[in-house]
Formats: C-alpha cells, sequence, structure tokens
C-alpha cells in the first residue's frame, strides 16, 4: 500500500480531502485492523458520532504507533490543526484557561485519526457554554470479582432512580467491561452541582443495592460490587464518546444500546468491524437524546437530604486542589486519626 492515502469525506461544507499518512499502519495489533481501517470507521459513523460528540471540547487519546505503544492525551490543537477544526477556551480544575478541540464535521473526526487518534473524550458540556453541563453522566464500573453481567442490573435499577427524579437515561456499553449512562439535562448548572446530583443518584442506588453496588472510593473498601464512579462527573473528567474505538485488542467501541436489549447484549460484539453494520441494520438507539432535556433540582434535593442526615462531600480526584468539605484524600487503611483536622488537612 502506499505510504499515503486521501480520503474525500463529505461534509456540511461538501468534500473535503483528508491526508492519511502510514494507512497501512496496524492500529490495533490482535485484529490487524490499520490506521486507514480506523478512519473509515469513523467516517461510516460520523452522523451519530458527532451527534453524540460533537459541539463539545473532546481529549484524543492518541498513539504514536500501536494501541501497545505509546499514548498521550492531548487537549490544545496540535500545530497543523486544519481550519476546518476549531477550538474552544476551557477552564480546568486549576483555573487555567486553555483552547481545547472541538469536533463539528466528518472531515474534522477523521484527521482525528490522521493524528494517532483512538479514543475520543468529548466533555459533558457544549461548546458555547462549557461551564454548565448539558448531560449527567454516571459510569458503572465492574470491580474484580465482577463483570459485565452485573452491571446490567444496576444500570436497569438506576434508570427508575433518575426516572424518580425527572430524568430519561440512555445507556451504552462503555467498551470494555462496564456501561455508562447518561441522562440529558438542562445547561442551567455548573460542575460542582451535577457532580452533587449524580452523588446524590448514586448513593440512593447505593441503598436499594446494598450487596450489588458501591460508593466506596477507595478501592480496598469496594469489595466485589459495581462501582458508581461519581468523580466522572467533574470538570476536565470525561468518557469515551458513544461510537468512540477503545484502546483495546478486539478493538471494541462504546456502542449505545437500547433499554430492551441491555440484558441479552455481550459488549464483545460491538467493534469497529461490527458497528457500522449494526447502525444500518437498527439505527441509532440514541438519535433522539437531548430532546426531553430534564433538570437536577430532585437530585439536589437528595444531596441536601443526605447532607442533614450527615452524609457529606466525596473524595475528589488525587490532582484536584482541595476541596470544602472533603475528607482527608488518604487511604483508609493507611490513616491514622491525629495526623488530620477536622477539614481533612494533613498536621505534620
Amino acid at each position: 500500500m502506499a505510504n499515503e492515502t486521501v480520503l474525500e469525506v463529505d461534509g456540511p461544507d461538501g468534500v473535503r480531502k483528508v491526508r492519511i499518512s502510514h494507512p497501512d499502519r496496524t492500529v490495533f495489533p490482535e485484529s490487524g485492523l490499520t490506521k486507514l481501517d480506523l478512519a473509515r470507521y469513523i467516517e461510516a459513523v460520523a452522523e451519530p458520532f458527532l451527534r453524540a460528540s460533537g459541539d463539545r471540547p473532546v481529549s484524543l487519546q492518541r498513539f504514536r504507533d500501536s494501541i501497545d505503544g505509546e499514548q498521550f492525551f492531548s487537549k490544545n490543537p496540535p500545530r497543523g490543526t486544519p481550519d476546518y477544526v476549531r477550538s474552544v477556551m476551557v477552564v480546568y480544575p486549576s483555573a487555567r484557561s486553555h483552547p481545547q478541540l472541538v469536533l463539528d464535521e466528518p472531515a474534522a473526526a477523521v484527521w482525528a485519526v490522521q493524528m494517532g487518534t483512538v479514543v475520543f473524550h468529548p466533555w459533558p458540556s457544549r461548546a458555547e457554554n462549557t461551564d454548565n453541563p448539558d448531560q449527567l453522566r454516571i459510569d458503572l464500573d465492574p470491580q474484580p470479582g465482577t463483570d459485565f453481567g452485573d452491571a446490567v442490573p444496576a444500570a436497569l435499577r438506576l434508570r427508575e432512580v433518575l426516572a424518580e427524579a425527572g430524568l430519561e437515561p440512555y445507556v451504552k456499553t462503555s467498551g470494555n467491561r462496564g456501561l455508562h449512562v447518561f441522562a440529558p439535562i438542562r445547561p442551567e448548572r455548573e460542575f460542582l452541582d451535577v457532580r452533587h446530583a449524580v452523588i446524590a443518584a448514586a448513593r440512593e442506588l447505593e441503598r436499594r443495592m446494598p450487596q450489588q453496588v458501591t460508593t466506596a472510593w477507595w478501592k480496598e473498601e469496594r469489595g466485589q460490587k459495581v462501582f458508581v464512579d461519581f468523580n466522572q462527573a467533574n470538570r476536565d473528567r470525561t468518557m469515551a464518546g458513544a461510537y468512540s474505538p477503545r484502546a483495546l485488542p478486539h478493538a471494541s467501541v462504546s456502542c449505545p444500546v437500547t433499554w430492551d436489549e441491555l440484558e441479552s447484549v455481550n459488549p464483545h460484539d460491538f467493534t469497529v468491524l461490527t458497528v457500522p453494520k449494526r447502525l444500518a441494520e437498527v439505527g441509532d438507539p440514541w438519535a433522539d437524546f437531548g430532546e426531553r432535556p430534564g433538570g437536577i433540582d430532585v437530585l439536589l434535593s437528595w444531596w441536601q437530604r443526605d447532607l442533614d442526615d450527615g452524609l457529606g462531600e466525596l473524595p475528589f480526584p488525587p490532582d484536584y486542589p482541595k476541596m470544602p468539605g472533603e475528607p482527608p484524600r488518604v487511604q483508609p487503611s493507611k490513616m491514622v486519626a491525629e495526623n488530620w483536622d477536622e477539614s481533612g488537612r494533613r498536621v505534620d
């Protein structure tokens, strides 16, 4: 194969020619899929992919060679970014501001593959309002000793919890062992409020499934349960987007599914090779996502109820600044009480 291939990618402004260098480079060694295969996959699923992940700040998980090699995350527009790929200024937890890439058309997504992208991580907020999420996202992460089959009943019960709070949830496979439950919300609240809404929903789910689900941040306390990863709701924390490939040997895809089919699906069946055919046959289960956004006031009332009952803030990611009300950032098994003050700060 030639050392370069040019794809003619159709889009809202007509056809753009996107150069794919080293098209025969193997990206997924186990399945033999190449860089060109990946570019053609993104082109094939561009419409539902961009409906889910377009018009949002996006982090690109890029690889210099195959998924077995060096990887890094790219947020700022790299040198040589085409003029049809825009960016938007975002504020990170450190309070620094930087431009972050935004994908608006199929050629932009294919160009990202040219740049070595395998996994696309969109923000839960849109480019025009980056500080206020329009998606509430909950990551159901099976812990050692559990698997996808354990995440399914947790997702179904979580659907009930969110419906009681006035939200309409959607579900997709994570591309690995877990499930992602998303609900469209009105962009009225900032990230900390949405985090608290997620924690409230997670605690309610834990109450209803105490033997199957946990909100314990420290791994040593989780046991063989499904962890509800509330910290994925924080600013600059993202999940693989809908229809994004994952950097796993079988070239799996984070694939939207219907609630009716959830109990019968096998997440390993959704791959770069199979998802385009699935879309052609059954369509996109998330095609109407966002048409009926809800609010998080009910969940925030649950959060306040739990605060009044003595349940406080939960730990933040380790790279975050110390947050108000946060418990000490130390494993419970290593914590010596006299070394910490009431605000969770270490006392030397």
